[in-house]
């Protein structure tokens, strides 16, 4: 069996959209792990990633479809980038303007709730520790035409102390390689070394920087296809990227929430002004299992939920 993957150029303007494709041999798909299993856990520590079929039930899955809806339209609360949609404008139409809305648990209970999904507070206390809190959510739409996200690994936007940070990025539509599900290169994890960065200009990726010079290639990429529902937990060092929704028509939407150990400092953001980075800690975070060693500091409101540029309106860099 063979597969078509989109290759450099792509270019999508308007309804218009231009890919180059070439012909792969396809891979086995992704071990779709039905339980919390010792197996499950095994392999996100050796892979750096692993997939829980049926992390959320489909009724779950349509509850946070319906929720991104409304905030795409503006009636949660303020987005920066974000209009307030007409009662002209189909959910579909709105929904297709953004790639991705960054912190949506803070105007939506809905997704605010799942921080604290049993199935997945289940994997990140066995991978983690017992002491869990979480930092940041990311709402994606990825409609047909919108860009994936270069090589990367989240511990270079979210650096913790103890290299503790996981993500779980649950599919709410089926991701598959036509639509642009995360391609992961196993093992990448192991060294817990964060690659380079540099800009990049490539029409098939967002505004984020890649990462670069690490010993592995593209054909060392592993695509992670699974069915809604599903969730990756993957290792914060992780090497991955998406590739863009080249699919007819459809969404590939997920939601993206990170985690970390407790007992860690997060040193995240710009370290204020007088205050040693050894004792910076950023403090809008929310603990979802066991206890805070860090409660007495409290917690603070700081971050803003605000649309993901993705090169059509700048990058704003």
């Amino acid at each position: 069996m063979w597969i078509q993957v989109s290759k450099k150029p792509f270019a999508a303007k308007g309804n218009t959209m231009t890919t180059v494709t070439e012909q792969v041999p396809a891979r086995p798909g992704p071990v779709l792990h039905e339980s919390v299993s010792d197996a499950l856990i095994t392999q996100i520590r050796e892979d750096g990633f692993g997939v829980l079929k049926n992390a959320l039930s489909p009724a779950e899955v349509a509850e946070i479809n319906a929720e991104a809806a409304r905030l795409c339209r503006g009636e949660l609360g303020e987005i920066e980038r974000v209009t307030r949609a007409t009662a002209e404008e189909s959910d579909e139409e709105v929904m297709r303007r953004y790639l991705c809305i960054h912190f949506p648990n803070k105007l939506s209970e809905v997704i605010a709730r799942t921080y604290h999904h049993p199935k997945i507070v289940d994997v990140l206390t066995r991978v983690i520790g017992p002491n869990v809190k979480a930092m940041q959510s990311m709402l994606f739409m990825k409609a047909e035409g919108k860009p994936g996200q270069a090589w990367h690994q989240d511990e270079f936007f979210i650096p913790t102390r103890d290299r503790s940070l996981t993500a779980a990025w649950i599919a709410l539509d089926d991701a598959t390689i036509e639509n642009g599900c995360l391609w992961v290169l196993p093992g990448s994890h192991r060294r817990g070394v964060i690659y380079p960065d540099r800009e990049q200009d490539d029409e098939r990726f967002d505004c984020t920087v890649e990462l670069y010079d690490f010993p592995y290639k593209d054909e060392d990429a592993v695509p992670v296809e699974i069915p809604a529902g599903a969730a990756i937990i993957f290792n914060g060092y992780l090497l991955h990227r998406s590739l863009p929704n080249t699919g007819r028509h459809g969404f590939r939407r997920a939601l993206t929430n990170h985690f970390m150990s407790a007992e860690s400092l997060l040193p995240w953001g710009r370290v204020p002004d007088n205050t040693h980075v050894a004792k910076y800690d950023y403090r809008d975070v929310e603990l979802v299992a066991g206890e805070d060693p860090y409660a007495y500091k409290g917690t603070v409101d700081i971050a803003r939920p605000s649309v993901r540029p993705d090169k059509e309106g700048g990058c704003g860099r």
